[in-house]
């Protein structure tokens, strides 16, 4: 098996009495993009300059493909530009006074290339984001998207082996991220650079990532595929943060059936969910809003009557309030599914749906 393109062990970073990042650690295999995922002040960044030389480590190691370029106890610390990646920023930190062609060409000319090979690069890379045709146009009269696809072409253009992403569709409009999303993620699994990403858009995070590290606080709180980490959260905060989920309180009152455990919710509404280890110490169970039905679902193990309180209107969903029992449900629908405000439903779910935490 070939060694992992990026390690990171032991990894903290202090600034006086505040720990930014707590002894972390995580491995990205060739080829593959992991996304850090966390809310503003969560270590995310920190972790990723720590990657990439622009941020001291207080403790840790950091390997480049499988070289040390940090080591607290060897006191080793290898500068940015010797670590052979590259870094696409939020502010895309291009130079408006250049032209696109001499913005992606700067690090090429920085490294002494030839002239010739220099042309060739730049012709590569601004055809692989579609930007030739503006080549001499100076970037200063570019759009948002046009300024992140130069961005991108100077990251890729020396062919690094490690990429590293920093929030970097954060400033482009709603439909414009989700093409670039798209883009992006082509590139990257043309071109095969593993890629290090950090953003705090969870939606973003589950359509590019190979795998994604939830962060809270300076920790992991979970590692997994986007699916895992939907489907399957560990914590009540992946569970919260990631996709839109309801926590419901409760007890493990005993067997249920076919391998599934009672849970007494509040109002003592009786529920099937999926066994887990230390299920009987769990007290919530995580309900993704999309995967609750209104109206009875065929071999369904929970179904309850609820009433709806609230519908708004979301364009691709229809979310909906329900009361019920144990107190309000949110429900996503699809806009093809109506109930007006006042409606009886009954609400179900699969105990597979059930997630106990």
């Amino acid at each position: 098996m070939n060694r992992p393109r990026i390690e990171v062990a032991n990894l903290a970073v202090r600034y006086g009495d505040v720990t930014a990042v707590d002894d972390i650690g995580f491995d990205i295999a060739s080829g593959e993009l992991v996304t850090l995922l966390g809310p503003s002040g969560c270590g995310k960044t920190t972790t990723l300059r720590a990657v990439a030389g622009l941020e001291t480590p207080s403790g840790g190691n950091i390997r480049l493909n499988g070289e040390t370029v940090y080591s607290a106890s060897e006191r080793r610390n290898v500068p940015a530009e010797k670590r052979g990646v590259s870094m696409v920023f939020q502010s895309y930190a291009i130079w408006p006074h250049m032209t696109v062609f001499d913005n992606v060409a700067y690090g090429l000319r920085v490294r002494k290339l030839p002239a010739a090979e220099v042309r060739e690069n730049v012709q590569r890379v601004l055809g692989l984001v579609q930007m030739q045709a503006f080549a001499d146009r100076p970037a200063s009269k570019l759009s948002g998207g046009q300024q992140q696809r130069v961005a991108v072409a100077r990251a890729i253009a020396f062919s690094p082996s490690v990429l590293l992403f920093d929030e970097p569709l954060s400033n482009l409009d709603a439909k414009l991220r989700a093409e670039m999303r798209v883009e992006l993620r082509e590139l990257q699994r043309r071109l095969d650079i593993t890629s290090l990403y950090v953003t705090h858009d969870q939606e973003e995070a589950l359509a590019i990532s190979d795998r994604v590290i939830v962060m809270n606080g300076g920790k992991i709180e979970q590692i997994g595929t986007p699916e895992d980490i939907y489907n399957r959260p560990r914590t009540r905060f992946v569970a919260d943060f990631v996709g839109s989920a309801n926590l419901i309180a409760g007890k493990v009152r005993g067997p249920g059936s076919n391998g599934t455990l009672l849970f007494e919710a509040e109002g003592g509404v009786q529920l099937e969910v999926v066994a887990s280890d230390a299920s009987t110490e769990r007290d919530t169970v995580a309900l993704r809003t999309s995967y609750i039905h209104l109206g009875s679902m065929p071999g369904s193990h929970n179904a309850v009557p609820g009433r709806i309180h609230r519908r708004m209107f979301h364009g691709d969903f229809i979310q909906y309030v329900v009361d019920w029992p144990a107190g309000q449900l949110i429900v996503r629908r699809p806009p093809t599914e109506l109930f007006d405000e006042g409606s009886e439903v009954t609400v179900s779910f699969a105990p597979i749906h059930c997630v106990l935490l």
